[in-house]
Protein backbone atom coordinates (compact mmCIF):
# COMPACT_ATOMS: atom_id res chain seq x y z
CA UNK A 1 0.00 0.00 0.00
CA UNK A 2 1.31 3.74 -0.90
CA UNK A 3 2.73 5.99 1.82
CA UNK A 4 0.90 9.34 1.16
CA UNK A 5 3.53 12.20 2.15
CA UNK A 6 3.99 16.13 1.84
CA UNK A 7 7.44 17.64 1.51
CA UNK A 8 8.63 21.05 3.07
CA UNK A 9 12.20 21.87 1.77
CA UNK A 10 14.18 24.13 3.37
CA UNK A 11 16.12 27.06 1.57
CA UNK A 12 19.59 27.68 2.20
CA UNK A 13 21.94 28.33 -1.27
CA UNK A 14 24.44 25.92 -2.72
CA UNK A 15 23.15 23.60 0.78
CA UNK A 16 20.08 23.03 -1.13
CA UNK A 17 22.44 20.32 -2.92
CA UNK A 18 21.61 18.14 0.26
CA UNK A 19 17.78 18.37 -0.44
CA UNK A 20 19.01 16.96 -3.69
CA UNK A 21 20.00 13.92 -2.97
CA UNK A 22 17.48 13.56 -0.08
CA UNK A 23 14.91 13.90 -2.77
CA UNK A 24 17.58 11.44 -5.28
CA UNK A 25 16.80 8.90 -2.57
CA UNK A 26 13.19 9.17 -1.71
CA UNK A 27 12.29 9.28 -5.74
CA UNK A 28 13.72 5.32 -5.46
CA UNK A 29 10.74 4.51 -3.34
CA UNK A 30 8.05 3.60 -5.40
CA UNK A 31 5.62 3.02 -2.35
CA UNK A 32 6.05 6.35 -1.12
CA UNK A 33 3.83 8.77 -3.17
CA UNK A 34 4.75 12.62 -3.14
CA UNK A 35 1.57 14.65 -2.61
CA UNK A 36 2.60 17.83 -2.18
CA UNK A 37 5.54 20.18 -1.73
CA UNK A 38 6.12 22.88 -0.03
CA UNK A 39 9.76 24.92 -0.97
CA UNK A 40 11.68 28.30 -0.55
CA UNK A 41 14.74 29.51 -2.17
CA UNK A 42 17.02 26.43 -3.16
CA UNK A 43 13.76 24.19 -1.94
CA UNK A 44 11.98 25.87 -4.34
CA UNK A 45 14.23 25.21 -6.99
CA UNK A 46 14.38 21.54 -6.10
CA UNK A 47 10.60 21.43 -5.91
CA UNK A 48 10.05 23.23 -9.81
CA UNK A 49 12.38 20.58 -10.77
CA UNK A 50 10.97 17.87 -9.43
CA UNK A 51 7.48 18.86 -10.40
CA UNK A 52 9.21 19.52 -14.05
CA UNK A 53 10.54 15.92 -14.48
CA UNK A 54 7.97 14.47 -13.26
CA UNK A 55 5.59 15.53 -15.41
CA UNK A 56 7.77 13.99 -17.95
CA UNK A 57 8.60 10.87 -16.91
CA UNK A 58 7.50 10.48 -13.13
CA UNK A 59 9.80 9.71 -10.87
CA UNK A 60 13.00 8.73 -12.89
CA UNK A 61 12.03 12.18 -14.81
CA UNK A 62 12.36 13.78 -11.60
CA UNK A 63 16.15 12.65 -10.86
CA UNK A 64 17.03 13.26 -14.03
CA UNK A 65 15.78 16.45 -13.97
CA UNK A 66 17.16 17.36 -10.72
CA UNK A 67 20.70 16.17 -12.00
CA UNK A 68 20.53 18.49 -14.54
CA UNK A 69 19.65 21.87 -12.57
CA UNK A 70 22.05 20.98 -10.07
CA UNK A 71 25.05 20.39 -12.77
CA UNK A 72 23.75 24.14 -13.94
CA UNK A 73 24.40 25.25 -10.74
CA UNK A 74 27.96 24.48 -10.49
CA UNK A 75 28.36 25.34 -14.34
CA UNK A 76 29.34 21.52 -14.07
CA UNK A 77 29.42 19.71 -17.63
CA UNK A 78 31.08 16.77 -16.51
CA UNK A 79 31.99 14.42 -13.66
CA UNK A 80 35.45 14.45 -13.42
CA UNK A 81 35.76 16.46 -10.25
CA UNK A 82 32.82 14.48 -8.43
CA UNK A 83 34.31 11.40 -9.45
CA UNK A 84 37.92 9.70 -8.13
CA UNK A 85 39.42 13.39 -7.58
CA UNK A 86 36.82 13.89 -4.72
CA UNK A 87 38.40 10.92 -2.98
CA UNK A 88 41.45 12.37 -2.98
CA UNK A 89 39.95 16.30 -1.55
CA UNK A 90 39.58 17.20 2.29
CA UNK A 91 35.88 16.92 3.66
CA UNK A 92 34.43 20.13 2.68
CA UNK A 93 34.34 21.44 6.41
CA UNK A 94 38.05 21.18 6.36
CA UNK A 95 37.86 23.49 3.49
CA UNK A 96 35.42 26.01 4.58
CA UNK A 97 37.50 26.59 7.50
CA UNK A 98 40.33 26.80 5.52
CA UNK A 99 38.35 29.94 3.53
CA UNK A 100 37.12 31.00 7.03
CA UNK A 101 40.83 31.51 7.82
CA UNK A 102 41.53 32.98 5.00
CA UNK A 103 39.03 35.41 5.12
CA UNK A 104 37.67 35.92 8.73
CA UNK A 105 34.81 38.20 7.42
CA UNK A 106 33.34 36.85 4.21
CA UNK A 107 34.00 39.34 0.89
CA UNK A 108 29.92 39.43 0.59
CA UNK A 109 29.30 40.54 4.05
CA UNK A 110 31.64 43.68 3.25
CA UNK A 111 30.73 44.11 0.04
CA UNK A 112 26.77 44.34 1.41
CA UNK A 113 28.21 47.33 3.74
CA UNK A 114 29.29 49.34 0.99
CA UNK A 115 27.94 48.48 -2.00
CA UNK A 116 24.02 47.41 -3.81
CA UNK A 117 22.89 45.31 -6.27
CA UNK A 118 21.53 48.17 -7.90
CA UNK A 119 24.22 49.76 -8.03
CA UNK A 120 25.37 47.80 -10.97
CA UNK A 121 23.04 49.52 -13.48
CA UNK A 122 22.36 47.95 -16.90
CA UNK A 123 25.05 45.56 -16.06
CA UNK A 124 23.22 43.76 -13.52
CA UNK A 125 22.32 40.38 -13.88
CA UNK A 126 21.03 37.58 -11.63
CA UNK A 127 23.35 34.43 -12.21
CA UNK A 128 20.85 31.73 -11.29
CA UNK A 129 18.46 33.56 -13.84
CA UNK A 130 20.31 30.98 -16.57
CA UNK A 131 18.98 27.72 -14.37
CA UNK A 132 15.64 28.80 -13.42
CA UNK A 133 14.66 29.91 -16.99
CA UNK A 134 15.93 26.46 -18.23
CA UNK A 135 12.83 24.85 -16.80
CA UNK A 136 9.55 24.35 -18.81
CA UNK A 137 6.80 25.98 -16.40
CA UNK A 138 4.03 24.04 -18.22
CA UNK A 139 5.45 20.86 -16.94
CA UNK A 140 6.16 22.99 -13.48
CA UNK A 141 2.51 24.00 -13.41
CA UNK A 142 1.18 20.68 -14.32
CA UNK A 143 -1.94 19.47 -12.62
CA UNK A 144 -0.72 16.00 -12.22
CA UNK A 145 2.17 14.93 -9.75
CA UNK A 146 2.12 16.81 -6.73
CA UNK A 147 0.90 20.08 -5.84
CA UNK A 148 3.79 23.05 -5.48
CA UNK A 149 3.86 25.97 -3.19
CA UNK A 150 6.46 28.49 -3.68
CA UNK A 151 6.90 30.84 -0.36
CA UNK A 152 8.23 34.22 -0.86
CA UNK A 153 8.24 37.94 1.24
CA UNK A 154 6.46 40.83 0.26
CA UNK A 155 8.88 43.73 0.41
CA UNK A 156 6.85 46.52 0.75
CA UNK A 157 4.10 44.21 3.17
CA UNK A 158 6.93 42.38 4.92
CA UNK A 159 4.20 39.36 4.59
CA UNK A 160 4.88 36.00 3.08
CA UNK A 161 3.38 35.43 -0.30
CA UNK A 162 2.63 31.65 -1.25
CA UNK A 163 2.38 30.96 -5.02
CA UNK A 164 0.80 27.89 -5.88
CA UNK A 165 -0.24 25.97 -9.06
CA UNK A 166 -0.39 27.77 -11.80
CA UNK A 167 0.94 31.26 -10.07
CA UNK A 168 4.42 29.56 -10.18
CA UNK A 169 6.43 30.47 -12.83
CA UNK A 170 10.20 31.48 -13.43
CA UNK A 171 9.68 35.08 -11.76
CA UNK A 172 8.46 33.19 -8.65
CA UNK A 173 11.19 31.11 -8.26
CA UNK A 174 13.83 33.75 -8.65
CA UNK A 175 12.27 35.81 -5.94
CA UNK A 176 11.70 32.60 -3.33
CA UNK A 177 15.82 32.94 -3.74
CA UNK A 178 16.34 36.51 -4.00
CA UNK A 179 18.75 37.22 -1.36
CA UNK A 180 18.46 41.32 -1.18
CA UNK A 181 22.48 42.10 -0.12
CA UNK A 182 23.27 39.71 -3.46
CA UNK A 183 20.27 40.06 -5.87
CA UNK A 184 17.66 43.06 -6.87
CA UNK A 185 14.34 42.36 -5.85
CA UNK A 186 12.73 40.70 -8.39
CA UNK A 187 9.53 42.43 -9.34
CA UNK A 188 6.18 41.14 -11.03
CA UNK A 189 2.55 41.09 -11.39
CA UNK A 190 0.95 39.60 -8.59
CA UNK A 191 -2.12 37.64 -10.22
CA UNK A 192 -3.63 37.96 -6.33
CA UNK A 193 -3.42 41.75 -6.43
CA UNK A 194 -3.42 42.42 -10.18
CA UNK A 195 -0.51 45.06 -9.20
CA UNK A 196 3.39 44.99 -9.71
CA UNK A 197 4.98 43.75 -6.11
CA UNK A 198 8.62 43.17 -5.10
CA UNK A 199 9.91 39.98 -3.37
CA UNK A 200 12.80 39.22 -1.46
CA UNK A 201 13.39 35.89 -0.34
CA UNK A 202 11.21 33.78 1.24
CA UNK A 203 13.40 32.29 4.37
CA UNK A 204 12.38 35.37 6.39
CA UNK A 205 8.76 34.29 6.42
CA UNK A 206 8.27 31.12 5.63
CA UNK A 207 11.99 28.36 5.39
CA UNK A 208 9.53 26.78 4.41
CA UNK A 209 5.62 27.40 4.86
CA UNK A 210 4.02 24.63 6.55
CA UNK A 211 0.21 25.79 6.36
CA UNK A 212 0.27 24.82 2.49
CA UNK A 213 0.22 21.15 3.63
CA UNK A 214 -2.20 21.73 6.19
CA UNK A 215 -4.99 21.59 3.92
CA UNK A 216 -7.79 18.81 4.50
CA UNK A 217 -7.16 16.69 1.06
CA UNK A 218 -3.34 15.97 1.91
CA UNK A 219 -2.03 13.50 3.67
CA UNK A 220 -1.31 14.42 7.62
CA UNK A 221 2.17 13.25 7.19
CA UNK A 222 4.87 16.18 6.45
CA UNK A 223 8.64 15.39 6.19
CA UNK A 224 10.69 18.58 6.68
CA UNK A 225 14.33 18.37 4.53
CA UNK A 226 16.08 20.95 7.39
CA UNK A 227 19.50 22.14 5.77
CA UNK A 228 20.05 25.01 8.52
CA UNK A 229 21.15 23.35 11.74
CA UNK A 230 18.50 24.11 14.79
CA UNK A 231 21.58 23.22 17.24
CA UNK A 232 24.85 24.61 17.70
CA UNK A 233 26.66 23.47 20.55
CA UNK A 234 29.46 26.38 20.84
CA UNK A 235 29.03 29.97 21.31
CA UNK A 236 30.08 31.32 17.91
CA UNK A 237 32.73 34.15 18.67
CA UNK A 238 34.41 35.15 14.96
CA UNK A 239 32.75 37.71 12.98
CA UNK A 240 31.61 35.37 10.40
CA UNK A 241 30.58 32.44 13.27
CA UNK A 242 28.82 35.17 14.69
CA UNK A 243 27.18 36.18 11.56
CA UNK A 244 26.56 32.77 10.64
CA UNK A 245 24.67 31.97 13.73
CA UNK A 246 22.60 34.74 13.42
CA UNK A 247 21.46 33.60 9.80
CA UNK A 248 20.32 30.20 11.29
CA UNK A 249 18.10 31.57 13.84
CA UNK A 250 16.64 34.01 11.35
CA UNK A 251 16.04 31.05 8.77
CA UNK A 252 14.49 28.60 11.38
CA UNK A 253 12.71 31.52 13.17
CA UNK A 254 9.32 30.80 10.79
CA UNK A 255 9.64 26.88 10.64
CA UNK A 256 10.29 27.21 14.37
CA UNK A 257 6.71 29.03 14.93
CA UNK A 258 4.88 27.00 12.23
CA UNK A 259 5.66 24.03 14.48
CA UNK A 260 5.14 25.07 17.78
CA UNK A 261 1.72 26.11 16.44
CA UNK A 262 1.02 22.31 14.95
CA UNK A 263 2.75 21.59 18.48
CA UNK A 264 -0.09 23.68 20.49
CA UNK A 265 -3.41 22.03 17.95
CA UNK A 266 -1.77 18.35 18.93
CA UNK A 267 -2.15 19.49 22.59
CA UNK A 268 -5.54 20.26 22.57
CA UNK A 269 -6.63 17.14 20.76
CA UNK A 270 -4.74 15.09 22.63
CA UNK A 271 -6.36 16.74 25.58
CA UNK A 272 -9.39 16.52 24.42
CA UNK A 273 -10.76 20.17 24.09
CA UNK A 274 -10.45 20.36 20.65
CA UNK A 275 -12.88 17.53 18.49
CA UNK A 276 -10.87 15.43 16.33
CA UNK A 277 -11.52 16.23 12.65
CA UNK A 278 -11.72 19.98 13.67
CA UNK A 279 -7.87 20.71 13.31
CA UNK A 280 -5.31 19.10 11.33
CA UNK A 281 -3.36 16.47 13.16
CA UNK A 282 -0.06 17.02 11.51
CA UNK A 283 2.45 13.66 12.44
CA UNK A 284 5.86 15.81 11.96
CA UNK A 285 9.31 14.33 10.36
CA UNK A 286 12.61 15.62 9.31
CA UNK A 287 15.42 14.73 7.64
CA UNK A 288 18.53 16.58 8.00
CA UNK A 289 22.30 16.60 8.79
CA UNK A 290 23.35 18.80 11.74
CA UNK A 291 26.92 17.32 12.40
CA UNK A 292 27.22 17.98 8.55
CA UNK A 293 26.07 21.19 8.68
CA UNK A 294 27.63 22.32 11.21
CA UNK A 295 30.89 22.02 9.60
CA UNK A 296 29.68 24.68 7.16
CA UNK A 297 28.99 28.34 7.18
CA UNK A 298 26.92 31.13 4.84
CA UNK A 299 30.62 31.50 3.09
CA UNK A 300 29.77 28.16 1.62
CA UNK A 301 26.19 28.59 0.68
CA UNK A 302 26.79 31.40 -2.03
CA UNK A 303 29.51 28.67 -2.96
CA UNK A 304 28.43 26.23 -5.34
CA UNK A 305 31.43 24.48 -6.11
CA UNK A 306 31.11 21.29 -8.26
CA UNK A 307 32.48 19.28 -5.18
CA UNK A 308 30.24 20.83 -2.15
CA UNK A 309 27.59 20.07 -4.13
CA UNK A 310 28.28 16.27 -4.68
CA UNK A 311 29.30 16.00 -1.19
CA UNK A 312 26.32 17.25 0.05
CA UNK A 313 24.06 15.27 -2.11
CA UNK A 314 25.86 12.28 -1.46
CA UNK A 315 25.28 13.56 2.83
CA UNK A 316 21.49 13.95 1.56
CA UNK A 317 21.10 10.23 0.12
CA UNK A 318 22.59 8.76 3.26
CA UNK A 319 20.27 10.69 5.27
CA UNK A 320 17.41 10.21 3.56
CA UNK A 321 18.25 6.27 3.28
CA UNK A 322 19.06 6.44 7.46
CA UNK A 323 15.60 8.23 7.83
CA UNK A 324 14.15 5.16 5.76
CA UNK A 325 15.59 2.94 7.67
CA UNK A 326 14.37 3.90 11.04
CA UNK A 327 10.67 5.71 10.43
CA UNK A 328 9.36 4.23 7.08
CA UNK A 329 7.44 2.23 9.03
CA UNK A 330 5.86 5.42 11.01
CA UNK A 331 4.52 7.29 7.98
CA UNK A 332 1.16 7.44 8.13
CA UNK A 333 1.12 6.07 11.26
CA UNK A 334 2.99 8.10 13.63
CA UNK A 335 5.17 10.97 13.81
CA UNK A 336 8.97 10.74 14.17
CA UNK A 337 10.02 14.31 15.09
CA UNK A 338 8.95 14.91 19.20
CA UNK A 339 7.44 18.05 19.11
CA UNK A 340 7.14 18.02 23.31
CA UNK A 341 10.80 17.18 23.61
CA UNK A 342 11.05 20.50 21.54
CA UNK A 343 9.08 22.86 22.93
CA UNK A 344 7.30 20.89 26.06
Amino acid sequence: MSKRINLALQGGGAHGAFTWGVLDRLLQEKDIEIAAISGTSAGALNGAALKAGWAVAGAQGARVLLDQVWHQVGAVHDLRLTGWIAQALPPVGVINSWMERMMPVSPTDVAALVTSPYHYGPLYRNPLEPVVRSLNYDQVCATEGPELHIATTNVRSGKIRVFSGDEVSGEVILASACLPTLFQAVEFMDPKTGESEAFWDGGYTGNPALFPLFAAHLPDDIVIVNINPMRREDVPQTPQEIQNRINEISFNSSLLRELRAVHFVKELIAGGQMERGTMKDVLVHMVADDDLMTTLSVTSKVTPTPYLLHTLKQAGRRACEGFLAGHKDDLNTRASVSLEAMFG
